[in-house]
């Protein structure tokens, strides 16, 4: 009985050092003068020798660095499966990952594309080129997630969205997005020039690897099929899935693991 035990316990112990572990992190953006709070999951495959391919998960709006880790723990055994560190930055609850032009202080647009990326390069053993790395998230995240790609092709190799408010200009009065961009009366240009869908003209064939999801009962479904439509129109080729499924946790916990094995085949045939 007593050798049985200590053959569980071994078989334990050495599952439990082959699972993923988690890092929690202060990255300091000096463009806004603090330390910004990121979760980082490193596959169990990770032994600091072999350069990794690295995904940035974005958060949405109200949440942050822990909301992936915490309603998704599944989220370690797909950076196990995948082989890739993911790394969930805390983007304030309300960035919408912007370089916000009516307040200073926000600045994460820099922190994520530059600061956290150059942090990542700096402190672990990341492929420190546009083919080891991706960027996704959800709701104000998938906004994120494009935005950044898009404007920073040299940085991100594939990007992705789910259920991203891919168009912001629809909602002047929602998620305090006017205190970043001013209100839209006011000040539509900065709503033009910070709307993913008019970024599409950055974009060439092949230049980025694009994959994006939105569930039919989503209040974001119809500026998902409308940039679904740009991006048709300009030739830009893509993935789009479209599903049932709601704003929820419950989507998103699905979208997620398509999404990654999407960016693995990415990692695995960029550098060939």
């Amino acid at each position: 009985m007593k050798q049985l035990l200590f053959i569980i316990l071994l078989c334990a112990g050495a599952y439990i050092t082959k699972a993923a572990t988690v890092d929690t992190i202060a990255a300091h953006s000096d463009v806004m003068h603090k330390d910004i709070a990121c979760v980082v999951i490193k596959p169990s495959s990770y032994d600091g020798k072999k350069d990794v391919p690295v995904v940035y998960l974005l958060h949405g709006y109200s949440g942050n660095q822990r909301d992936w880790i915490t309603e998704v723990p599944a989220i370690k055994q797909y950076a196990d499966q995948d082989s890739i560190i993911i790394v969930c930055p805390d983007g304030n609850y309300n960035s919408w990952y912007f370089d916000a032009p009516m307040d200073s202080t926000v600045r994460y647009e820099t922190f994520v594309s530059k600061e956290l990326v150059n942090y990542m390069d700096a402190h672990y053993k990341t492929i420190k080129d546009r083919a080891g790395r991706g960027i996704t998230g959800l709701s104000m995240g998938g906004h994120g997630a494009f935005y950044l790609a898009f404007k920073h092709q040299d940085i991100f190799g594939v990007a992705g969205s789910m259920s991203g408010g891919v168009d912001i200009r629809p909602y002047p009065l929602k998620w305090e997005i006017s205190k970043l961009l001013g209100s839209y009366k006011e000040h539509p240009e900065n709503w033009e020039a910070n709307a993913d869908i008019n970024l599409v003209h950055l974009l060439t064939p092949n230049s980025l690897a694009i994959i994006f999801d939105c569930g039919t009962d989503d209040f974001f479904y119809k500026v998902n099929v409308a940039l679904h439509e740009k991006l048709l129109y300009y030739g830009i080729p893509h993935d789009f899935i479209v599903r049932p499924g709601a704003h929820t946790w419950d989507y998103w916990s699905n979208s997620i693991s398509f999404q990654l094995l999407y960016m693995k085949h990415y990692f695995d045939t960029a550098r060939k």
